[in-house]
């Protein structure tokens, strides 16, 4: 246990939900306490009307541990109790059964503004967050000019905290929670308000954090790739239950298959096309190698779109365009029929293939989104995530391998060429232009 920084054991948390009496509907609304209703009315509704309620489970029954200088992400829909387990971790609120025990100072980021006074300035904000946090006032002032700096808020840091924007608040409650020596950071959903460039800096200060200061770090968000790029591991909550935990690149995958419960091995117009609509996409579907219905290939191997039209008029400077995204949201490339000899714009029932003669994606899940445009790129009928591909992993026998550094999106196998070099011939060699076939 001595390398565990946080034990959830069986932890639930129940909220009473009231119902109150009055409106036409059995509930009470804005417009019943604005209009003035006959009192023999109200007196009726009193006498037939009951005050119900209902209890609401945010969690239910979760158990883990973290240990020490592990980062741990948490994600699921909203409503998933997600908010609701960092607050009870953060001792915001009780538990109703279960426990959670804390090995170490906490610092915690749950909501934009938590714990600042907006009369006090930005300084005083530094020091009683600071405080709020357990930390000495000789601890704050050593770490002050790095907060500081990070927030970049230098010119406004004795405004008071009331004229701040959001983005300064997340600014400066990030800055105080990453530099003020918490052995644990909590942090939710609250990054997703800053600018591109302060979320980039944060996940840089985060995975400092981790790695070269060996805290633990228990992270919330919807930003697929965050999770993906910090965390060693992760935990799916539904309904306020855990419903899957390990490895960061399975969660995430079942996450988003949740997350787009209408993406098939093929598409099917789920009903008849508007009359009214100028083009329809009635079929779509992934081809293998051997021209045969998928959802999955071997990595490498060749596939092909197809997809079937239906042009209800003739439409002018008509294009087909594929898009795909993979499991992370991230847009990885387009096609579309721009400046081929298709003629499209003719009223009519027709079927349409895309072919790509090699694949170049990595073995993990993708998305595909189809749509008919007419330029310059208005959209007539786009369909998104109407398909889901999964490249898979094969050992291989023979050929070219490589090794993944980074994040690629994309596996490219270019020919390599040697030429042996004697120390002779190596002095003064100019180096010889590159021919491409």
């Amino acid at each position: 246990m001595s390398d565990v920084s946080v034990s959830v054991r069986n932890l639930s948390k129940s909220f009473r939900i009231a119902h109150e009496p009055g409106g036409l509907g059995g509930y009470r609304t804005l417009r019943d306490d604005l209009t003035k209703l006959p009192g023999r009315l109200l007196a009726r509704l009193g006498r037939n009307s009951r005050r119900t309620s209902e209890t609401f489970w945010a969690l239910k029954g979760v158990s883990f541990d973290v240990e020490k200088g592990e980062v741990v992400g948490i994600i699921g829909r909203n409503g998933a109790g997600k908010s609701t387990l960092l607050k009870i971790l953060s001792r915001i609120i009780e538990p109703t059964s279960g426990t959670a025990e804390i090995y170490g100072r906490v610092g915690a980021l749950l909501e934009v503004g938590t714990g600042f006074h907006p009369e006090l300035t930005g300084r005083e904000n530094i020091f009683m967050n600071g405080a709020i946090l357990g930390m000495s006032r000789a601890e704050i002032r050593r770490k002050f000019d790095e907060i500081v700096a990070f927030a970049e808020i230098e010119k406004f840091l004795d405004t008071p905290a009331k004229r701040y924007s959001t983005g300064m608040y997340v600014r400066l409650a990030f800055a105080v929670a990453a530099h003020l020596d918490p052995k644990i950071l909590l942090i939710d959903e609250v990054l997703a308000v800053g600018d591109a460039e302060f979320q980039k800096k944060c996940l840089g200060k985060m995975e400092d954090v981790a790695t070269k200061e060996g805290r633990t770090i228990i992270f919330v968000t919807h930003n697929m790739d965050a999770i993906h790029r910090l965390c060693s591991r992760a935990i799916l909550l539904r309904d306020g239950v855990m419903a899957a935990e390990g490895d960061v690149t399975a969660i995430i995958s079942s996450y988003l298959h949740e997350t787009h419960p209408s993406v098939r091995q093929t598409y099917r117009l789920p009903e008849k096309c508007n009359t009214a609509a100028e083009i329809c996409l009635i079929e779509a579907e992934v081809l293998d190698s051997k021209g045969r219905s998928c959802d999955s290939l071997l990595y490498r191997e060749p596939f092909a779109l197809r997809m079937v039209w239906r042009h209800f008029v003739e439409v002018a400077a008509s294009s087909y365009a594929v898009r795909v995204y993979d499991n992370r949201n991230r847009f990885l490339f387009a096609v579309n029929t721009l400046g081929s000899d298709l003629q499209l714009h003719h009223p009519g029932l027709r079927e349409i293939t895309c072919s790509f003669d090699y694949n170049v994606l990595i073995p993990g899940n993708y998305y595909v989104t189809i749509g008919c445009y007419v330029r310059p790129y208005k959209e007539v009928h786009v369909v998104k995530d109407c398909l889901r591909l999964t490249i898979l992993a094969v050992p291989y026998q023979s050929g070219p391998r490589f090794s993944v550094v980074g994040d690629p999106a994309f596996a490219l196998h270019p020919d390599w060429s040697q030429h042996e070099l004697n120390d002779s011939s190596a002095k003064g060699i100019k180096s010889q232009p590159l021919t491409f076939a």
